[in-house]
């Protein structure tokens, strides 16, 4: 599902009907722009009954160049970890 067909099938609860599809865009872009911020700002995001983001430190690493068998290091880096909620885990 894309972005175009997820914005569709929220349309389609009875409760948002009088939503345009522009406005149900602008709601998604927000709420996503509000996630990354908070994440990228340390803080941990909880949508209940959906799951959790929340930002870790990935350490600096060696790893294997695939084509070459030649060892190289990667370096540390910030990843955002999700971790599906409960009902989602058990809806799946």
């Amino acid at each position: 599902m894309n972005r175009k067909e997820l914005v569709e099938a929220i349309l389609k609860n009875k409760d948002l009907e009088n939503w345009t599809k522009k406005e149900c865009d602008m709601f998604l872009t927000t709420m996503i722009d509000t996630v990354k911020k908070a994440v990228k700002k340390g803080d941990d995001v909880s949508l209940i009954g959906f799951g959790s983001f929340t930002k870790v430190r990935r350490k600096a690493r060696i790893g294997v160049n695939p084509s070459t068998g030649e060892k190289i290091k990667i370096k540390a880096k910030n990843v955002v970890k999700f971790r599906p909620g409960k009902a989602f885990s058990e809806m799946l």
